[in-house]
């Protein structure tokens, strides 16, 4: 038997002031729209945004369904929103944040695994890293430098 150890390095900022500025609107953008989320049966709004290498800002929150499984999540809304009207555009970093009706979200959140998976495809695809900034509501910010950091054991199309 042999053990290995996978490590994932992350860098948190007490607070979204200490980012850089253009980060900072990148993350004001997630709040804006994470404020549009539809989230009845949950009550947790999600936001994200998405700065494409060409300019474009891609926006997308969490949509719910009383069916639960046919919502989706506000990455997976921004992402394939960013592929289906910039397709081969790289994406160069995700702001995302979350906020619960029911109680104060000061936690950073992370994207979901599922996710993970589908931001995971286009970091391969574009052979790029795709930088993830993550918050609650307020407080500490997150930093991930790729989506791999994050999902060090990917599923990808090597298996297929």
């Amino acid at each position: 038997m042999k053990e290995i150890e996978i490590k994932s390095t992350l860098q948190v900022y007490d607070a979204l002031e200490e980012l850089p500025k253009d980060v900072q609107e990148l993350m004001q953008q997630s709040f804006k729209i994470r404020d549009k989320a539809y989230a009845p049966y949950s009550e947790f709004l999600v936001g994200a945004a998405l700065l494409l290498e060409n300019g474009e800002v891609i926006l997308g929150n969490n949509q719910e369904n009383a069916c639960y499984p046919s919502g989706l999540c506000a990455e997976r809304v921004a992402i394939f929103s960013a592929g289906a009207n910039f397709p081969g555009v790289p994406i160069l970093r995700m702001a995302l944040s979350a906020k619960s009706l029911k109680h104060q979200l000061i936690t950073p959140t992370p994207p979901c695994g599922a996710c993970r998976q589908a931001i995971a495809e286009y970091e391969l695809n574009q052979k790029k890293p795709i930088e993830i900034y993550f918050m609650g509501e307020t407080g500490k910010v997150v930093k991930s430098y790729s989506l791999a950091n994050l999902l060090p054991l990917i599923f990808d199309n090597s298996y297929l």
